[in-house]
């Protein structure tokens, strides 16, 4: 198959980590594909990453900033499938000027990533012939405009790491082989203040050490953990993020629930690696279940890492859990279900 997907690509966000993991999954496939992104000076996330394959074309920005949208890679490419994902960061009334030219030549499909539908008119000028989602939640809100029969629920693509030995990435990494280790990055470690408290009473029960990656200028509200903490400004890549996952005991998904549908793109990312999730019990993980070690406040937040630290039995079935999951929705199949409906459109 020929597809063209207008996505996020190498960069920093959810909408990213769906369109590289059934993208890439495309190609080792033997599928052409030809990626339609942002442009460096204007894209979604919060950094560009890695180095673009020769199949990625920059030639957008997002609707808030440029609202630049160059016609002719959309026009001069071929492709019979294409995909958009995240209409809501996308230039959508300058992708309707050329909708129709793309209609005649391909298939067209959305990838709905919004939580709620919009009071926008602009997000529903397009005439797409099939829209993806990823759970019933969604489906229950887009069948409220959309027809039925067009929507189909594909889940969120997991990436299966390979294993890998704890002791041996401490060593590469250069870290501690007898301390307990947390691995928090990106945004992540601001909607971990308020665990301060109980990642100090932790560690004096545990010889602990918080590493925090972030892009943030300045992270602040760790003082009280003194010398337990190591921050680092650097974003990584997925790559390296999957070394210190490996390296470390846990990782923290602090967020609060939010409005409407939503999940967490990096939770799908990172569940197969091996490092458990201790998750605020929130609607990010509503449809996980054991996959994650979910707390409600500080004592089971509490209770959730000494689990992990003494190895016992909930944190085996959480492992366990998280890998079984992660091989259900694993990237090559859920790039699969994509290509199974591409061909009845």
């Amino acid at each position: 198959m020929k597809i063209g997907m207008m996505s996020a690509w190498n960069e920093t966000s959810g909408v990213a980590i769906h369109g590289e993991l059934v993208g890439r999954e495309w190609v080792k496939m033997g599928n052409e594909l030809r990626v339609f992104s942002f442009l460096e000076g204007d894209f979604h996330g919060y950094a560009l990453i890695g180095t673009d394959e020769e199949y990625v074309i920059r030639c957008f920005g997002t609707p808030a900033r440029s609202n630049y949208l160059n016609p002719l890679p959309f026009l001069r490419e071929d492709y019979d499938l294409f995909v958009a994902q995240d209409l809501g960061m996308l230039p959508r009334d300058k992708l309707a000027m050329i909708f129709p030219s793309i209609k005649r030549k391909a298939k067209t499909v959305l990838v709905v990533h919004t939580n709620k539908l919009r009071d926008d008119p602009s997000f529903y000028q397009f005439d797409w012939d099939a829209i993806v989602c990823f759970d019933y939640r969604y489906k229950n809100f887009l069948k409220g405009v959309y027809p039925e029969d067009k929507i189909h629920i594909i889940p969120f693509p997991c990436k299966v790491w390979p294993d890998s030995d704890q002791e041996k990435e401490r060593r590469k990494l250069s870290l501690s082989l007898d301390k307990k280790i947390i691995f928090v990055f990106g945004q992540k470690w601001r909607n971990m203040l308020e665990l301060v408290p109980a990642l100090l009473d932790i560690s004096e029960e545990y010889p602990l050490l918080l590493l925090i990656f972030s892009a943030a200028q300045r992270v602040a509200g760790f003082e009280h953990l003194e010398r337990k903490v190591r921050i680092r400004k650097e974003v990584l890549e997925q790559d390296r993020i999957g070394r210190y996952l490996h390296a470390a005991d846990a990782t923290i998904f602090g967020k609060h629930s939010a409005e409407g549908a939503v999940l967490s793109s990096t939770a799908h990312l990172i569940l197969g690696c091996g490092c458990p999730i201790v998750a605020r019990d929130s609607n990010f993980f509503e449809l996980i279940g054991r996959e994650v070690l979910k707390y409600r406040n500080l004592e089971e937040f509490k209770e959730n890492l000494r689990s992990i630290f003494e190895k016992d039995e909930r944190y085996q079935i959480c492992r366990k859990a998280a890998k079984e999951y992660a091989e259900k929705n694993s990237s090559e199949k859920i790039a699969s279900k994509f290509l199974e409906l591409f061909r009845k459109l």
